[in-house]
């Protein structure tokens, strides 16, 4: 979906419906889950990762990697257009935060020290997706 298309929009409540209350503290009020705590963090499925509030296609497993931070970590998007990047200035540090372009979810951040070919580390809340294991 690209960024000039209309996206989600929900209300709190509707949203609080549909979410448990650690995925809409992640995905509605950009908090963290903790390191080693999340799902997928050291899950290496073959399969596809979607954000959980919309199901917008996100990451493939062939591009997770183990990064030892604690989150499910991956060196390329599905497409270019499944994610926002938007410069996030919060806790005293600027870092690029990543969102997803249908729902505007937070997902985490990005990073420049990711394995090839990218380079790129996109470190997700993995309360933040759902997984679709390959048939």
């Amino acid at each position: 979906m690209s960024d000039t298309s209309p996206k989600l929009r929900k209300s709190d409540a509707e949203w609080q419906e549909q979410l448990t209350p650690e995925q809409f503290h992640v995905t509605r009020r950009s908090g963290t889950e903790r390191p080693f705590t999340g799902p997928y963090w050291d899950s290496f499925d073959h399969g596809r990762y979607d954000c959980v509030c919309c199901g917008q296609h996100l990451f493939l497993s062939d591009t997770k990697f183990d990064a030892g931070c604690g989150w499910p970590s991956f060196f390329k998007a599905a497409s270019p257009d499944a994610i926002t990047e938007i410069v996030d200035r919060s806790h005293g540090m600027v870092r690029t935060e990543i969102r997803c372009s249908s729902c505007d979810a937070h997902l985490g951040h990005v990073f420049p020290d990711g394995p090839p070919p990218t380079g790129l580390r996109y470190c997700l809340n993995g309360t933040a997706m759902t997984f679709t294991p390959e048939d």
